[in-house]
This record gives structure tokens, C-alpha cells and sequence, in this order.
């Protein structure tokens, strides 16, 4: 079994704390040590643009690049311990060969600015997907996280962003994206979309959360739900715990399939945890939770990874 963790907000505890992720570090939900003990074997290092950068996209680009080239040192000063992968096929191959597989994404889109080709560049430099937007409304479509919404969904360029995305095979991912966007989205992709740190609004009444109806639209266009680790989307008392986060995963098997549904904590980018998931070190007590409840081994299979690498090719 493969785990996979689609969403860890590390580069940029790498970039601005300047962490060695070869140590136990406190205060920080990834490094090394805690990834082995976890038995978590990848995970994509999203590179995350605030919305306070949307309306300066040659800062955020620029502030991407200095993420993107910190996570690259922190790899290569550790090439003993894990490397880069941006297939299944270099996951596994960095699995049998004992190492830790590092993907890359891009939390916010707003850095490409108004230029398809910044696309073309962010995927030559190992971007493999690319979260639409943050808390604001950008360039390319509304946030779920805005009262008033600038487009109604996805822009004109937004459109053409989309197009490119799948030309590129750049996953486009909705996490953090307004229901109307959501919906453009599946309007106008060619391909499955993923969302990869989301939760279930039945379970917890929130914007960032999907909808009973999303969840089986983005099932049924071949898409994937990652379920959030952090509390404040699993609960909305906020005393969140494992058996939360099964809650959610429960929730979206029985609405999507068992094919349609993964893991994305948001590690390293949430104050606060799970109660008794305090890093990613935990990782195995969600499985322990998912065999107790019933979850064949092959069901887990899924749930782990296989998911994920179905639609990311």
C-alpha cells in the first residue's frame, strides 16, 4: 500500500523557517523522521500563495519560485532519505528504493497572471497540479471564502486556464473555489478534477466544504475528494478527532464510491489538529480507525493512493 498525501503545506515551513527536514522539528506537522514513522511514503508540497499576492501575481510568481527552489535544496541535501516523483510510476520506484516521494503543487493560481505560458513553466518545474484560488477571488475565478463573488464562477480566462490545464495534464484541483466555480469547472474540463483538501458540508456546514450534490458531480466526472485533515472543516464543534476525519471519508464512499475519495490533511498548513493527530506521524491510526469500521485492505489500497494516481496519469 502506497500512502499518499495530496496536500502538506511544507515549502513553506521550508522556506521561511529555514527547516531541516532530516530533524524532528517542533512545531511543525512535516519532516522526514515524522513521514517514516507515519508510514505515509509521498505527499505533494503545495506552494502556497496567500490572496494578499492576487493582485501582484510577478510577487507571487516570484515567491513561488523561491518555495519551489528551498524544497528542491531540502531534497537534494537529503537524496538519502527521499526524492522528487511526478508519476506513479516514480513514486514506486522511490518506494522500492526506500525513499520518501516529494510531488509538487501550486496553492493559488494567481501567480501565472494572465499568461498561459507561465502554465508550460510551472509544469516543466515539476508543478503537477494547481488549487484555482485561495480566500480571494482571482484572475481566473471566485473562492468559496468571498461575500460578494467578482465572476459567477469562472472567468473568461479562467476558461482558457482550464483548457490549458488539460492540455498540459496540469490536475486541476477545486479545493477552496465557490460552488459556482465548482461547477464551471466540470462544465468545462476535459478531464477529472480533484479536490484535494476538502471535506463534507453534511457533516460540517462550511464554505470550504463540499456539498452531498458536488461530491457525486465531481465522482461522477471520474474526480476525487481528498478529505481535510483540520478541525475546524471535520466538525463544527472543532473537537474534531480520527474518528472525525473517518466520519468524512465514510460520508463521501457512500455518496462517490469507494473509487472516489483519498487523503489531504493540509498538514503544516492548519493551526490546529486532531485531537490525537497532532502531525503526519499519526497517519496510521486513520487506518487502524478505517479497518475497524470494515475497510477491506483493498478498499485502503484505494483510499491510500491508488485513488490519486488514477486521475494524476
Amino acid at each position: 500500500m502506497f500512502i499518499l498525501d495530496s496536500h502538506c503545506d511544507t515549502p513553506s515551513q521550508i522556506y521561511r523557517l529555514g527547516l531541516d527536514m532530516s530533524c524532528e522539528n517542533e512545531g511543525t506537522h512535516v519532516d522526514f523522521p515524522k513521514l517514516k514513522r507515519g508510514e505515509v511514503d509521498g505527499a505533494f508540497f503545495a506552494l502556497y500563495i496567500p490572496a494578499s499576492m492576487d493582485a501582484e501575481p510577478e510577487k507571487g510568481f516570484e515567491y513561488a519560485l523561491k518555495m519551489l527552489e528551498a524544497t528542491r535544496r531540502s531534497v537534494e541535501e537529503n537524496s538519502q532519505l527521499a526524492a522528487f516523483a511526478s508519476s506513479r510510476e516514480q513514486a514506486y520506484k522511490n518506494k522500492g528504493e526506500g525513499k520518501f516521494s516529494v510531488f509538487l503543487g501550486l496553492e493559488n493560481g494567481s501567480p501565472i497572471g494572465e499568461s498561459l505560458c507561465n502554465l508550460k513553466l510551472l509544469y516543466d518545474k515539476g508543478i503537477r497540479y494547481i488549487t484555482l484560488c485561495h480566500s480571494g477571488d482571482n484572475q481566473i475565478c471566485d473562492s468559496c471564502a468571498t461575500a460578494v463573488k467578482k465572476w459567477g464562477g469562472l472567468s473568461p480566462f479562467g476558461r482558457e486556464v482550464v483548457a490549458e490545464m488539460n492540455r498540459l495534464g496540469l490536475l486541476i484541483d477545486v479545493s477552496h473555489v465557490s460552488d459556482d466555480t465548482f461547477y464551471d469547472v466540470l462544465k468545462y474540463s476535459e478531464k477529472p478534477v480533484v479536490a484535494t483538501h476538502s471535506c463534507c458540508r453534511a457533516l460540517c456546514d462550511h464554505p470550504r466544504n463540499m456539498t452531498d450534490d458536488m461530491i457525486k458531480a465531481l465522482a461522477q466526472s471520474g474526480g476525487v475528494i481528498q478529505i481535510n485533515f483540520y478541525p475546524i472543516f471535520l466538525d463544527s464543534s472543532e473537537s474534531a478527532s480520527v474518528e472525525r476525519i473517518a466520519d468524512h471519508i465514510d460520508h463521501a464512499v457512500n455518496l462517490a464510491g469507494i473509487d472516489h475519495v483519498g487523503i489531504g490533511s493540509d498538514y503544516d498548513g492548519i493551526e490546529v489538529t486532531p485531537v490525537g493527530m497532532d502531525d503526519i506521524s499519526m497517519m496510521p491510526k486513520l487506518f487502524d480507525e478505517l479497518r475497524a469500521r470494515g475497510y477491506s485492505e483493498s478498499d485502503l489500497f484505494k483510499i491510500a493512493g491508488e485513488n490519486f494516481f488514477r486521475i494524476l496519469g
